[in-house]
């Protein structure tokens, strides 16, 4: 037998994945303000995030092969 809706349930789950995502949001902004002050306090030109990490996903291509 199927258990009853129950929806204040349902709603609750769903206000807190949109409030966790909301602060998600709000963390990488926050992280992506501090990166752009401190490449400007530094003179530096800012980096995207994606160019600040280094290249992982080879990591066997740096290394001289051995064959």
């Amino acid at each position: 037998m199927a258990f009853k809706p129950n929806y204040r349930q349902q709603r609750s789950e769903r206000d807190r994945r949109k409030q966790a995502k909301r602060e998600e949001a709000l963390r990488e902004r926050e992280e992506a303000v501090a990166r752009r002050k401190a490449a400007r306090e530094s003179g530096g030109e800012p980096t995207p995030p994606d160019a600040a990490a280094p290249d992982s996903a080879n990591p066997e291509s740096d290394t001289p092969d051995s064959t």
